[in-house]
Formats: structure tokens, sequence, C-alpha cells
């Protein structure tokens, strides 16, 4: 309706009443039409292109509120002025309960006129705001499933990348005959993968600002897993991750301090000995998170030299940093480390 003329019906069964309505509309500039009774104004509504319905309640065939009823529910429903006897405040009243925006009472034709004129201005005025606003709102969720579905392409495209990456660190892997460096190209494997895995979970989620972090870490470690087994080591790894949403933001670090603790855990833990359990829990307890990798293995208490060269280490204070979380280590038999983070 913004850049049209707005259109106004008038239902009413006294031609002469009619008439008069019609020149002031035209007055007004507004486009008039007329209808005698309920199922012609019906016919004229569902054409579409009606801004205001000027309604009387006393019809040929039944009374304005009939027609109310039936307008209720349609889309894109002109606004309604009620116009009702002057005594007749009960069915004012009636009318407005049922779906109309603003009534007149019918008194002297100059008075009336006046008052109908100036009802049909503010509905007109009413409407546009309405529709502008049904307007604006469409648009922004048009805009928001344009947005979301180029994320979701985007995270598509970027874990697609992150596994041809990842596929050709471990090529490289297989190629290389040094030990050290072989294990040096799995590890950085298992951290492209962690990262990976995100977006692979972002683009399959309905609200990319989460991740279902239960869903997140078993296909993690399941993938850990996999990795050691083409390896020839057959880890013994138990997850328990309580099922939360967490923000996007913090799952990519997460998945990085998860792969290394359990990595380190594979590697260092078990030296020398039967192969032994890594567990992995995570909770989230009030607005805290609480992640626990654990083994029972040498044991490492977080001070003096770590073995190896110590990068692993260095990635889980720098992850734990970009979190903002604590990093303890409990005592006992093997090492258990804890992750505290707010939520």
């Amino acid at each position: 309706m913004p850049n049209r003329t707005p259109h106004v019906l008038y239902i009413d069964d006294d031609p002469g009443l009619t008439r008069l309505v019609e020149k002031a509309m035209q007055r007004r500039g507004y486009v008039f039409s007329q209808a005698d009774d309920a199922d012609s104004g019906l016919d004229i509504i569902g054409k579409g292109g009606i801004d205001v319905v000027a309604l009387d309640h006393y019809l040929s065939t039944g009374t304005g509120l009939d027609l109310l009823q039936k307008l209720e529910g349609m889309p894109d429903r002109p606004a309604v002025v009620y116009v009702t006897g002057s005594a007749e405040m009960a069915i004012a009243v009636a009318a407005l309960k049922a779906g109309a925006n603003d009534f007149v009472p019918k008194s002297g034709t100059e008075e009336f006129m006046e008052l109908l004129l100036a009802a049909i201005d503010q509905a007109i005025a009413n409407v546009r705001l309405a529709r502008a606003k049904a307007t604006a709102e469409r648009e922004m969720q048009d805009a928001r499933e344009r947005a979301e579905m180029l994320l979701g392409e985007v995270n598509h495209r970027v874990a697609n990348s992150l596994a041809m990456v990842a596929a050709l660190v471990g090529l490289q892997a297989n190629a290389v005959e040094d030990l050290e460096a072989k294990r040096a190209l799995s590890e950085t494997q298992a951290r492209i993968q962690a990262i990976a895995g995100v977006h692979r979970h972002l683009y399959t989620s309905d609200d990319t600002r989460w991740v279902q972090i239960g869903d997140y870490l078993n296909s993690l470690i399941g993938e850990l897993e996999n990795t050691m087994q083409a390896e020839n080591r057959t880890p013994s790894i138990r997850v328990h991750v309580d099922g939360f949403l967490m923000g996007t933001e913090k799952v990519a670090s997460l998945g990085v301090i998860v792969t290394e603790l359990v990595t380190n855990a594979l590697k260092y833990a078990y030296a020398d000995r039967d192969p032994g359990e890594v567990r992995v829990h995570m909770a989230r307890e009030g607005d805290k998170v609480r992640l626990v990798v654990e083994d029972d293995g040498i044991g490492w208490k977080g001070v003096g030299k770590p073995q190896g060269t110590g990068l692993g280490s260095r990635i889980v204070r720098a992850m734990a940093h970009s979190l903002e979380a604590e990093i303890a280590y409990a005592d006992g038999p093997g090492t258990k480390v804890l992750v505290t983070f707010a939520a």
C-alpha cells in the first residue's frame, strides 16, 4: 500500500448514506467501492486490494458481526471500522471483540461523516504500519535464512578442505620412514581433524551458534581410535560426555585440548607396559563445564619436564587460555587432568 492509493470498501444497504460516504472518500483521494450486503462485500474483499472496510451493523442479510466472523484468520485482512447506532454500545463492544479495529456511532450526518473519515484515516495509517512491519519481518527472515544457508555452505566447504588437508598429512606420514616424523605428522593430522569436526557438526546443525558437545566429542574420539588402530596401536578409550549445547566459538579449542590430552595419554602413559585405559568425562555443573581426562599409567602431575617435545602441553595451555579455563592435575595413580571453564 505505500506506493498506491488506499482502497476503502463501504458495506451498507442505505443508498443515500452510501453516496455521501463515496463523495467524502473521493474528496480524500481514496479509491472507493461499495456493497449492499455481506456476501457481495466478501466477494470484493476476496479479490484483494481492500485496505479498510467500513461496515454497517444492520444489513439486508444478517449483521456485520457475521461478516467479521468470516474475516477471522483471513491473510492480509483489511482493517474494519464498524458502524453502529449511537445507543448501541454493546454492539460496538461485541464488534471490537470480534476483530473490528474501531467503531463509529451513527448520529447527525455531518458529525458521523467527520468521525467516519477520522476513523478510516487512522485505520489506513495503522494498516500501512502493520504491513510495513510484516514486510520488514519477512525480509529479515528471508535474509536470515539466506545467511544461514550460506554459512552452512561455508562450514561444509571448510570441513571438506580440512579433511583434504588431514588426508594429505596422513599420506605424508605414511611416506616417511622416521618414526618420530611419522608420529608428529599423525598428531598434526589429529589436530586438523578436531577442527574439521566442528565444521562438520555446524553444517548439519539447525543453529550454527551451538554444537551438541556429546555428539562432537564422541565423533572426535572415534576418529582418534581409528588413527591409533591404523598405526597398529589398540587404545582403550572410554567416553562419558553429557549431552548439552556449547557455543561454537569454544568447541574448536576444546576439541584440540581433548585431542592433545588423549594423544599424550596414549603415547606416554603406558610406555613399556601393557596398554591400559584412557577415560574422558565431561559434564556441565551449573555455570561451569568440567572436563576430566585420566589414565592409570606412569603418571605426571604437571610439574617438571614433560615427556617428548612438550609441544602437546604448550598447545593445551594455549587452547585453555582461549577458553579462559583452569587446568589442574589431581593426585593419585596415573595422570588425571581437570579442565574447568565457563559454560
